[in-house]
């Protein structure tokens, strides 16, 4: 009779466990796109090498990717909205904004 009682509730917690474990692996994959727009921007001379860089990274899609040059630093900002959708908890939670944002020198030519 306990386990009937318990288990549903043990259920929606590890279904909880589940869906904030998929939120921090999309958190590390933007994290790891915005690194990666950032070195791009730094690089290269095509304002798109950055959006391509941070597409390449990662398979979440869409990404938002926007670069802001300055005279010393390139800071590039990588924004995604994670859809809680793990089953029976997924519904309960709203949908996560992603954004990681990297700062990088310029490299000389």
């Amino acid at each position: 009779m306990e386990l009937a009682l318990a288990l549903p509730v043990l259920l929606v917690v590890l279904l909880g466990v589940v869906q904030v474990g998929v939120v921090v692996r999309d958190r590390l994959a933007v994290q790891l796109a915005a690194r990666e727009a950032a070195r791009a921007a730094v690089v290269s001379a095509d304002p798109d090498a950055a959006r391509a860089a941070a597409e390449r990274t990662t398979t979440l899609t869409p990404l938002t990717v926007t670069v802001h040059s300055g005279r010393a630093t390139v800071t590039a900002t990588v924004r995604y909205t994670d859809h809680t959708d793990v089953g029976l908890i997924g519904a309960l939670l709203p949908d996560v904004e992603l954004a990681a944002s990297v700062t990088m020198a310029v490299e000389p030519p």
